[in-house]
């Protein structure tokens, strides 16, 4: 399958690139961007690699990449410059976004495509995608929380000396500041993590925090995030690819799960060829289902500002 990486010449879309090219599971990767020479020299330092790794094709270009690609991943976006605001940050990266959207729509999408929507703020811009692409509401999908849920179970993994890869903990809601930590089921091994020697509810506090600030964090010391980004971007996209129904915290316009409907956030969600198979309404604390609803509310209003400004094109 062919994976077309819109903003590829970046740190995130060339992070996604290594990581796909790493996996060995697409048979075709294209790097797009405005700059079209940082692209193509990011794809020149994958082919390079590629004897040693798989047998893919690799290239770069512009939308023409587009009508034959099986997923379309854009992680193209603007970074906020001093002293401006959220909502400025947001309206700016929604111009770029449409203005994208535009260009694949104008070139062409398969019908069984899926989107894969990175970009920030991506439950707004998954929901913008969703609502101007005009493919089934389950072929477009958000990063939504599952980097925040790899971080998290890192965090957590570090503290308490345990395997990284026998922590299991969610993330559930925005990918931003309402996101919701879901340690009714966290766990290492199958065990309960509150059950563990040191364990207590001021460093689970502490761990939710640092996850939060995360990406800050990162940015502060690196310029951005990178790797760990397009390792949860590789883990969607192998999962459409193998077909693997492996349930994952992405973003998808809701339609009743948690009662939350009309917005884009992560919900425990069953990711497949297909794209959005399934989403399963898990039992969680009460608190935990009031706070993912809350977080719902909190995009709702910033969607509507959004929309007020952009337009909606389904009726």
């Amino acid at each position: 399958m062919k994976v077309s990486i819109i903003g590829g010449g970046g740190l995130v879309g060339s992070s996604a690139g290594f990581a796909l090219q790493c996996g060995g599971v697409v048979s075709e990767i294209a790097l797009l961007d405005v700059n079209a020479e940082l692209a193509s020299g990011q794809a020149l330092d994958m082919l390079h690699g590629a004897p040693s790794v798989a047998d893919q094709v690799i290239t770069s270009g512009g939308y023409e990449h587009i009508p034959s690609s099986d997923i379309i991943c854009i992680t193209a976006g603007l970074r906020r410059k001093p002293d401006e605001s959220r909502l400025d940050l947001i309206n700016r990266n929604t111009d770029l976004f449409v203005g994208i959207l535009n260009e694949v729509i104008k070139a062409g999408v398969k019908k069984d495509a899926i989107v894969v929507v990175v970009s920030n703020p991506v439950d707004i811009l998954t929901y913008v995608a969703a609502d101007r692409l005009g493919l089934p509401l389950s072929q477009v999908i958000g990063l939504g929380t599952q980097l925040d849920t790899i971080r998290f179970r890192s965090l957590i993994a570090q503290q308490m000396k345990a395997s990284p890869t026998q922590v299991q903990a969610l993330i559930l809601g925005e990918h931003g500041d309402s996101m919701v930590p879901i340690w009714s089921s966290a766990c290492i091994a199958n065990l309960p993590l509150e059950k563990f020697p040191g364990w207590s509810p001021k460093l689970a506090d502490e761990l939710f925090t640092r996850t939060k600030g995360s990406g800050a964090e990162v940015i502060k010391k690196k310029t951005g995030a990178g790797f760990a980004v397009g390792i949860a971007i590789r883990d969607v996209i192998h999962s459409i690819v193998l077909d693997q129904q492996r349930i994952l915290p992405v973003s998808s316009v809701q339609e009743g799960c948690y009662d939350i409907r009309d917005v884009a956030l992560s919900v425990p969600t069953v990711v497949g060829r297909k794209g959005v198979v399934a989403r399963h309404q898990i039992e969680l604390w009460p608190k935990e289902v009031q706070l993912l609803r809350k977080s719902g509310l909190v995009l709702r209003q910033t969607l509507e500002t959004v929309l007020a400004r952009i337009g909606r094109q389904k009726k």
